[in-house]
């Protein structure tokens, strides 16, 4: 049986910051990383931005930190393998291979994986999905083949790949069920704005429509909608939603309906085993209320302080507030705060003519939420500041 101090399993930028973490207070500890994935973490959200247009993307440009940082921190790497069981109790990890190894302490950043949407033809050829390396280099290659692209969904991920994938001069649809793109985060008129900014890039806006199935023998050739429309696709990307990677741990304390319950120091309910990125549901010191995010900010963060919690050597609260940030086309939006509750009163600052403004979310008369569009780092990190005093933080 393999001893380790520190186990983490889940090879992306939550476990990888984990490592981080640990090491920067516990020098000596055993320690190893454990992910399905063949490569070190890498940072997953450039994929649909750079990584999907360069004519030559390779995965060592993207890793956080090669082979070497893992060997020079002694921190052991299992890559292509996953954990099979998790025995809580005994703090046991059965790997795929049969091997097991007994922890102490342990670190979940299993991440999330893609929603299969209910209906028909999802595991038809030309039918995408985009989560990791491979998902992008396959999506590459199949662009080179087929011209015409549907992509299923109005959040963040289909709204970078659209455009990606529309500056790779490709004939672009976008299948979304509300009015406008970024419905769960914007308003209206930025979103109508926004809409119409994809319509003059020369993306088709199929808007309204909710997604009724894929046909064809084998390999995708139409979409239909539960209007009874069809469109014709060679290749269909769905970014619908995602959800947490929580089949390890379903039926223990470790798993809940929202993810994996923690206590602000992103501790579980079982003392010594920690939850970070897709996965927690963490309460949220700064904006109030319980929540679970999924973006590579917050991960990153979380992995650093729960690394540090681990060796017991530092007591860390994660009290971030929230933030993340999207490119598309020549916009880059930055969105601190919480952008889940609808806003009673929105102030903006600058022009959507322009392509660079200020909107300040308010929910009655507290500032809640802010989002930056074309603005550089000092002028993000601002609102931050602005927004803590306005929180009392």
């Amino acid at each position: 049986m393999i001893q380790r101090d520190y186990l983490i399993i889940g090879t992306g930028i939550g476990g990888a910051s984990a490592c981080e973490g640990l090491r920067k207070h516990d020098k000596r500890g055993s320690a190893t990383i454990v992910g399905a994935e063949i490569f070190h973490p890498y940072n997953r959200w450039i994929l649909s931005k750079g990584f999907l247009r360069e004519k030559d993307p390779q995965v060592k440009k993207i890793q956080l930190h090669d082979a070497h940082w893992y060997d020079a921190h002694k921190i052991e790497t299992r890559l292509g393998t996953i954990v099979t069981q998790l025995n809580i109790d005994r703090r046991l990890a059965v790997l795929g291979n049969g091997e097991t190894i007994e922890f102490k302490k342990a670190c979940l950043a299993m991440g999330s994986r893609p929603v299969r949407p209910p209906v028909a033809g999802v595991n038809l050829g030309n039918v995408m999905y985009l989560r990791n390396v491979r998902d992008a280099l396959a999506l590459r290659e199949m662009a080179g083949l087929e011209k015409m692209v549907v992509v299923v969904g109005g959040g963040l991920l289909a709204c970078e790949v659209a455009a990606s994938l529309r500056l790779m001069k490709l004939k672009v649809t976008v299948m979304h069920r509300t009015p406008y793109l970024l419905n769960r985060y914007i308003d209206p008129q930025t979103g109508t704005w926004l809409t119409e900014y994809f319509t003059k890039h020369g993306v088709t806006m199929l808007l309204g429509e909710s997604l009724n199935g894929f046909e064809g023998k084998t390999v995708l050739r139409n979409i239909q909608t539960k209007s009874g429309n069809r469109v014709p696709a060679g290749l269909a990307v769905v970014a619908c939603d995602a959800e947490p990677n929580l089949d390890l741990v379903r039926n223990t304390p470790l798993s809940g309906p929202h993810g994996s319950p923690v206590t602000d120091y992103l501790e579980t309910e079982e003392k010594g085993i920690y939850a970070v990125g897709d996965l927690a549901f963490y309460p949220d010191r700064m904006m109030g209320g319980v929540r679970r995010q999924t973006h590579w900010e917050n991960a990153r963060e979380q992995g650093l302080i729960a690394g540090a919690n681990m060796t017991g050597k530092k007591r860390i609260r994660y009290e971030q507030i929230p933030y993340f940030w999207t490119e598309m086309f020549d916009l880059t939006m930055h969105f601190v705060g919480d952008f889940s509750i609808q806003p009673t009163r929105i102030d903006l600052s600058g022009t959507y003519a322009k392509k660079r403004f200020i909107l300040r979310y308010f929910q009655g008369e507290k500032l809640r939420a802010i989002l930056l569009c074309n603005h550089n780092a000092h002028d993000v990190e601002s609102a931050t500041r602005q927004l803590r005093h306005a929180l009392g933080k």
